[in-house]
């Protein structure tokens, strides 16, 4: 891979990171929405869902 790849690939984990880590703080501060290492995860899996074919690609 190129350093360019890798630097895309860091930035999309970065991004991902701060979004699951985003829903699951809220998810915390508002118990009564889910539990929060479900909708981390829910919101893991639907950004994944989004990006890994555009990265097989």
């Amino acid at each position: 891979m190129s350093t360019l790849a890798l630097l895309v690939v860091l930035l999309l984990v970065l991004v991902v990171v701060l979004v699951v880590g985003a829903a699951a703080y809220l998810v915390h501060r508002h118990p009564d929405l889910a539990t929060p290492v479900l909708v981390a995860t829910g919101v893991a899996a639907v950004l994944v869902a989004c990006i890994v074919p555009i990265a097989v690609r």
